[in-house]
């Protein structure tokens, strides 16, 4: 073999070698590129399933967690309003029935007298000492409306032992006592306090089931809703409790609750007139205070200018009542010798007050002549009777005319009977507020207003058929 042959062999061989060589590098390459593009398919893979999954998850979680957020508001505002209806109806029939009782015994005790002053000034005496020695032993936050301290927890400042099951069983059996009593009291501002009591409760068991109550800020906005299911279960009107709830946070209220109040006070006002109905209290489910409106012609425009002037002369008179009942705050915090003796002996204030009220208002006594046998409940419906009572006054009264026989008195005028029943509850009601029981003051001031609504239109219609239509009449003769 020469050697160009041999040139040739080398040649070829390392041709054949550097090709094996390509292929073997070129395989190695392709393995490792599909090696890569499996492992990269495999993690792109999971990551679209991680993506999915989790994408899936927070849709579901965000949905879970609106229903359940959403779910556990409706079912707080459900228990909410429903035990606050139960409340309200259980207190208003406990003290129904008490003062049922107090007639009942005034009525048995007829022709004796002494007896019946006895029996008339010592039931609401026992009731109302009852009432402030209870919550003095079992929580003193209980005692007095309770408004105040709630529009101090709502700013922000924490009050202890305002919002505790003590003060609740308190605050329910202090006032139920006192509006069983037959005392000028109102239940407005305590049911206020007793529905911040229970949506306080309602968030600490509702915690164990959700973190969200435990939020400060949530539950001051369920504070706001009870306010109006206080309202809304007392006149079963829960517009005017919004309205009340938007009253008490004047500084600053959340769009966000308006959903929840306006749920929970409807809700509750319409639990607490079905369970008047279901005790046959009532046909169907009507307004708390029927009137009886003529809803074609409801009012004339000439009537205007004395609904202004009334309007004006109520708001004198309330904040002349504010300023008495102020005086009278004040001198009992005045460092005296009888401030320190009442102080020390709780239970005198309160029955001395009881029992000055009751003497005022005995039916045999001075009561005669400012409807004093008629209970709070009784004066406000009696004054929306739908007869003129100046037909009655002065001449022997007719059978058949139920409570109202106690606004008429066959010697004394009808006007003169409200004048006295108007400056005697004004002040029974200004110092009666003042007592250390869990008690408020816009019954009160409601049945106060009572009267001077139905005087102008019992004045003008006595001044038209006693004067003016005679004037006419001797006109046209």
């Amino acid at each position: 073999m020469n050697s160009s042959h041999y040139h040739y062999i080398i040649f070829i061989c390392r041709a054949l070698n550097s090709m094996f060589s390509l292929l073997q590098l070129y395989g190695e390459y392709r393995e490792q590129l599909g090696n890569l593009a499996r492992r990269e398919a495999a993690r792109l893979l999971t990551e679209r399933q991680w993506r999915k999954r989790k994408g899936e998850g927070s849709t579901s979680s965000g949905r879970k967690g609106l229903v359940t957020k959403m779910g556990e508001d409706w079912i707080f505002l459900v228990l909410l309003g429903l035990t606050m209806a139960l409340v309200s109806w259980t207190m208003d029939y406990a003290s129904a029935k008490s003062l049922q009782v107090y007639k009942w015994i005034h009525v048995e005790l007829k022709g004796n007298v002494p007896l019946q002053y006895l029996a008339w000034v010592t039931y609401p005496m026992i009731l109302v000492m009852f009432a402030s020695l209870f919550c003095h032993l079992v929580s003193p936050q209980a005692i007095g409306s309770g408004i105040p301290e709630l529009k101090t927890i709502l700013r922000g400042v924490v009050l202890k032992e305002y919002l505790t099951l003590k003060a609740f069983i308190a605050k329910v059996i202090g006032l139920t006592a006192g509006l069983g009593s037959g005392m000028p009291v109102g239940k407005e501002g305590p049911f206020v306090h007793i529905a911040s009591i229970c949506a306080a409760v309602l968030s600490r068991f509702m915690s164990i089931f959700s973190g969200v109550y435990e939020n400060g800020n949530h539950n001051q906005d369920l504070l706001v809703c009870a306010c109006a299911v206080g309202v809304a279960t007392c006149f079963a009107a829960p517009v005017g409790g919004v309205l009340f709830s938007i009253e008490v946070t004047s500084t600053y209220f959340a769009v966000r609750n308006y959903w929840r109040g306006y749920f929970a006070a409807t809700f509750s006002a319409f639990i607490f007139r079905v369970l008047s109905v279901w005790n046959k209290d009532a046909v169907t489910i009507t307004a708390l205070f029927k009137t009886n409106f003529r809803m074609d012609f409801p009012f004339d425009l000439q009537e205007l200018p004395a609904f202004a002037i009334i309007g004006i002369s109520c708001g004198f008179l309330g904040a002349f009542f504010v300023y008495l009942n102020r005086q009278v705050v004040l001198f009992m915090r005045r460092p005296t010798a009888l401030t320190r003796f009442l102080t020390k002996h709780r239970l005198i204030y309160p029955g001395a007050v009881t029992l000055i009220i009751s003497t005022f208002t005995f039916p045999p006594g001075f009561g005669q002549f400012m409807a004093g046998e008629l209970m709070p409940r009784e004066c406000i419906n009696s004054l929306f009777d739908n007869f003129t009572w100046t037909k009655l006054s002065g001449s022997p009264l007719p059978p058949g005319l139920g409570r109202a026989v106690a606004w008429l008195h066959p010697e004394v005028s009808v006007f003169v009977i409200l004048l006295l029943f108007f400056i005697m509850k004004f002040w029974m009601s200004a110092v009666s507020t003042t007592m250390p029981i869990p008690s408020g003051a816009f019954m009160p001031v409601f049945i106060l207003v009572s009267p001077v609504l139905y005087c102008p239109p019992t004045v003008g219609k006595y001044v038209y058929l006693q004067w003016w239509s005679k004037y006419l009449i001797s006109l046209i003769k």
